[in-house]
């Protein structure tokens, strides 16, 4: 089982970048799937996630941003990025609970991250 991030990259502020996060493995079931982030020399923080029916949440500091969203019939999940800000910069990494073949409970899986770079 893995979680595969990708659309990290350089953009400058007041840009905007799409990141995608595929799910792939003996997954029965994906639950709450997530984005969060980690900037140089900071805890990793909360960006938004999504239920296994929609109902998106978020941070209040990218609230009418960010949008995410999933494709269940392809197992991924997408992170809408506009107005972005230098303080932004951070490895961004994606969060999904699933249950896999042979276990009855979900785990969390991390994704191994994509750099989010914004210049000013």
């Amino acid at each position: 089982v893995q979680l595969v991030e990708s659309g990290g990259g350089l953009v400058q502020a007041g840009g905007s970048l799409r990141l995608s996060c595929a799910a792939s493995g003996s997954i029965i079931q994906i639950g709450v799937m997530a984005w969060y982030r980690q900037a140089p020399g900071q805890q990793r923080e909360f960006v938004a996630a999504i239920g296994r029916f929609g109902s998106p949440t978020y941070a209040e500091s990218v609230k009418g941003r960010f949008s995410i969203s999933r494709d269940y019939a392809k197992n991924t999940l997408n992170l809408q990025m506009n107005s972005l800000k230098p303080e932004e910069t951070a490895v961004y990494y994606c969060n999904a609970n699933l249950r896999i073949d042979g276990d009855d409970d979900y785990a969390a899986y991390w994704g191994q991250g994509t750099l989010v770079t914004v210049s000013s």
